[in-house]
């Protein structure tokens, strides 16, 4: 039995979207928590606009009750190498659950348009998101690229390196 479905996200969980990207999520994260349920109402209208035009995938990930259990993106489809992001509640942390999505939308994204490299971008503090990063070595060259400094108009201090992903057995 499979312990998390990944599904194109609908409206139906804005409310789970927005009450759990909060300040623990977005600790080591560009975007800060919503300001309000409409901020994130927007956000995720234009990323399902996005998706629309086969520009970004959106997806929710919920468990076997269809409770939500977080998102996992892929931006830039158009592009050599989408930009992939993923988060999962607090408190279903830890079981596995990003690593499964993850590798939902990466082969969904082979099946569909034919995608092989990607990119992945983890503040070096993120024991979690970088732990992520290595379970997908079975399957992708991983190579590291630059670390970022930088401070978000928030005022959070991020040291962002990118990774790009390279599908193994590509001819």
């Amino acid at each position: 039995m499979k312990r998390i479905k990944v599904i194109p996200f609908d409206m139906k969980y804005l409310e789970d979207y927005y009450n759990n990207f909060n300040d623990e999520i977005t600790k080591y994260q560009w975007p800060d928590p919503f300001e309000s349920i409409e901020d994130a109402r927007a956000l995720l209208k234009d990323f399902l606009d996005e998706m629309g035009k086969e520009e970004t995938l959106v997806f929710a990930v919920v468990d076997a009750d269809e409770r939500f259990v977080g998102s996992v993106e892929m931006h830039g489809l158009s592009g050599d190498s989408p930009e992939l992001g993923a988060w999962i509640v607090e408190s279903e942390q830890g079981k596995g659950y990003a690593y499964e999505a993850l590798e939902y939308i990466l082969d969904y994204a082979n099946r569909k348009y034919g995608k092989t490299e990607f990119f992945y971008e983890a503040d070096v503090r993120n024991a979690g998101s970088n732990k992520l990063l290595s379970k997908l070595a079975d399957d992708y060259e991983i190579e590291a690229l630059d670390t970022e400094e930088l401070v978000t108009d928030s005022g959070k201090e991020l040291k962002l390196r990118g990774n790009r992903l390279t599908r193994k057995g590509i001819a």
